[in-house]
């Protein structure tokens, strides 16, 4: 995969919303749509792509199936692959997975990196995947990601789903923690890229350190609004792990447009804007 001169971002972080990720949302839909206060209109893969080419940036569209826990089937993986291979100037497409489907999960990490290049998996989220990245059930899928130099993306930090519900839906706060468990996996797997998606709140200074102390594990600012950067992920971000900090939006969330308008406010060094906008991401997927 080749990268154009004139890219100016890549957002490592959006969530498509044509009518088969929609669906495949259920009941967190509506919730998720009061929660951010935001609604999610469907939008297809050419618009959203139109959308990104028009900024001059590429996009990482991610995936998710929790099929095991929730009973609705995720949206297909090809229909990620199919929008890289018909945008390949703006779309890096990741496979979702169940973790709990085991050696069907492999399989389809294997068919979608074999069939479509895919360059990663996720977004896996503990809390509403219900599972822990550290159990030892689930390293075979992280052997095959190693091995297939895919870069894994994991939920870290309060998860939108469920929020401001009664249980929260029954998702745990504590399968989102970044230490143990992604520190674990990061620490067994030292060949695996992984992403850190999101700052991780109320876990952040767990997440710095994780990132600060694994050079394979990247952190991405997606799902905040960087006005409202906790202080120390501004400090970190300019300084000690500058090289493993990247641009994500979590679009639909947040768009673009408003998360880089608040990233130009910032208080960073120029080269350290380019290397959260463009060069890490660069580097982490060998554009």
């Amino acid at each position: 995969m080749t990268i154009a001169d004139d890219i100016v971002a890549i957002d490592v972080h959006t969530h498509p919303q044509t009518a088969e990720f929609i669906a495949a949302m259920g009941s967190r839909h509506a919730q998720m749509s009061k929660h951010f206060g935001r609604e999610r209109p469907v939008v297809s893969f050419a618009e959203q792509a139109d959308a990104y080419r028009e900024r001059k940036m590429m996009a990482v569209i991610v995936n998710s199936d929790s099929e095991t826990t929730s009973g609705i089937k995720g949206a297909p993986n090809d229909l990620l692959g199919r929008a890289q291979a018909e945008h390949p100037d703006v779309f890096i497409a990741f496979a979702g997975i169940d973790p709990w489907k085991g050696e069907a999960a492999i399989e389809e990490i294997r068919r979608m990196h074999g069939e479509f290049g895919i360059k990663g998996v996720g977004e896996l989220n503990p809390s509403r995947q219900k599972f822990l990245a550290n159990d030892r059930r689930f390293y075979p899928i992280w052997e095959v990601c190693s091995e297939l130099g895919l870069v894994v993306m994991f939920h870290c930090g309060f998860p939108g789903a469920g929020a401001g519900t009664p249980g929260g839906g029954g998702y745990r706060l504590e399968y989102a923690k970044p230490v143990p468990y992604i520190d674990d996996v990061a620490a067994d797997f030292a060949d695996l890229k992984i992403i850190s998606a999101h700052p991780a709140w109320p876990w952040h200074l767990e997440n710095l350190a994780m990132v600060w102390h694994k050079s394979n594990v990247y952190l991405d600012l997606s799902g905040w609004a960087p006005k409202y950067l906790p202080p120390e992920v501004v400090k970190y971000a300019d300084s000690l792990i500058s090289d493993r900090v990247l641009f994500g939006s979590d679009w639909p969330v947040m768009t673009a447009d408003r998360w880089m308008a608040e990233f130009d406010e910032l208080p960073l060094k120029p080269d350290t804007r380019r290397k959260i906008l463009l060069d890490n991401a660069r580097t982490l997927f060998g554009l």
